[in-house]
C-alpha cells in the first residue's frame, strides 16, 4: 500500500479514536468507536460483515494487557490486523491485497459524524408553542424582534438585592421615615 494512503487511514483512525473522549490520545480506539467507524465508513454492511463480526474480531485481536472490564481498546497495528480479517469477508471475490486496498479506500479521508443524532422537532403543537412571535402579554416582552430571549433584562419583577439582607425591601428609606 502507498504511504500516503496509510497516513490517511491512520488519520481517520485517530479521528475516530478521540471521538467522544476528550482525554483520549488517539493512539488507542475503543471497541465502541471501532464499531462506529466500521458502520459509518461502510465496512460493516449488515450482510457480509455484521456488528457481531466486528465485536468478535475486536475481542480476539485485543492484547490481554489492554483488556479491562467493559472497555476494549485497540492500537493502530491491531486495527490493521482487524481490517485484514474483515476485508476478505466484505470483498469475497477479490484477492486479499485488493480487498484490503478496497477497505482502506472506504475508510480513508472520513471522520466521525452525528449519524442518528436527535434533531429538534418542528411538527404539530411544538412549532406553535415555540414560535415567540405569537406570545402575548408579559411573555412577549421577554423576547426581542428576532425571537431571541432577553434573559434577565426581559423581566420586570427582579428582586432588589441591595440592602442588609436578600429580602430587605426598604433600603434607603430610613431617613425618609424618621
Amino acid at each position: 500500500l502507498h504511504n500516503s494512503n496509510m497516513s490517511e487511514v491512520e488519520n481517520t483512525f485517530r479521528k475516530f479514536a478521540v471521538y467522544g473522549d476528550t482525554s483520549a490520545s488517539g493512539n488507542d480506539m475503543t471497541g465502541k468507536n471501532f464499531s462506529k467507524m466500521c458502520k459509518e465508513c461502510g465496512v460493516m454492511d449488515g450482510k457480509a460483515v455484521t456488528s457481531t463480526d466486528i465485536d468478535i474480531i475486536t475481542f480476539l485481536l485485543v492484547s490481554p494487557h489492554h483488556r479491562t472490564k467493559g472497555a476494549l481498546t485497540i492500537t493502530f497495528d491491531e486495527f490493521q490486523q482487524a481490517m485484514t480479517e474483515l476485508c476478505c469477508k466484505h470483498f469475497k471475490g477479490k484477492s486479499p491485497e485488493e480487498a484490503l486496498q478496497a477497505v482502506y479506500d472506504l475508510i480513508k479521508g472520513k471522520g466521525p459524524g452525528s449519524v442518528g443524532a436527535t434533531k429538534a422537532t418542528k411538527v404539530g403543537g411544538v412549532e406553535r408553542l415555540t414560535d415567540t412571535s405569537k406570545y402575548t402579554g408579559s411573555h412577549k416582552e421577554r423576547f426581542d424582534e428576532s425571537g431571541k430571549g432577553k434573559g434577565l433584562a426581559g423581566r420586570q419583577d427582579l428582586t432588589d438585592n441591595s440592602g442588609y439582607g436578600g429580602a430587605y425591601r426598604g433600603a434607603g428609606t430610613y431617613d425618609q421615615t424618621h
